[in-house]
């Protein structure tokens, strides 16, 4: 029988604290029962095993990122609005470092549900980017070029792989200067070719 007030959502955010305390690779179904106060086995009334944990865990980072990086678009617009989406991206990613790890398994967990977990996000980058009149064809090219940028930056950022002594906010503020300075040069030239 399953502890009374356990569910499967109270499951995956302990794993997802478990994640970011121990990295991705530490979390054991040993553990969580430890942090649940539960024996192992009975996980198995909420997932099947440690690969579907990791699978929720993706899920469930990217829609807390999501919500983030809506919210943080609702409170600007336009170019400023896209650099609040990356700083909201970034900020996760730092602060969530195990459930980070989970999330850049996105593609090889794709089907609907991981669709869903991102959509919110992607519409409102579709449409941020619309607003300040990048075509959506180039929109999509831009949405790799700041994931890219994203993903790669932090990665290097929680493995401390920066070493020279130059601030790393600085160093991401300049480079996100760059992409929006980029992405309005893209804009006029999608303008000058209609």
């Amino acid at each position: 029988m399953a502890k009374r007030g356990l569910d499967k959502a109270s499951v995956i955010a302990a794993a997802a604290e478990l994640a970011n305390e121990n990295g991705l690779d530490g979390l054991s179904l040993k553990d969580l029962a430890n942090r649940l106060e539960i024996r192992s086995p009975s996980l198995y009334n909420h997932i099947s095993g440690l690969d579907e944990l990791k699978r929720e865990i993706m899920l469930y980072g990217w829609e807390q990122l999501g919500d983030a990086v809506v919210k943080a678009a609702e409170e600007h617009s336009g170019y400023d609005a896209i650099k609040a989406m990356c700083r909201a991206f970034y900020r996760y990613a730092a602060e969530n470092k195990g459930v980070f790890g989970a999330m850049l398994w996105y593609n090889k967990y794709a089907d609907e549900s991981s669709m869903n977990a991102t959509a919110a996000m992607f519409s409102q980058l579709y449409k941020t980017l619309g607003e300040v009149g990048i075509s959506r064809e180039m929109s999509e090219h831009l949405i790799r070029t700041l994931r890219s940028f994203l993903e790669g930056f932090s990665i290097l950022v929680n493995n401390g792989a920066f070493g020279h002594p130059a601030d790393i906010s600085e160093s991401f503020e300049l480079s996100l200067d760059v992409l929006v300075e980029g992405m309005k040069a893209a804009a006029e030239r999608g303008n000058a070719d209609e």
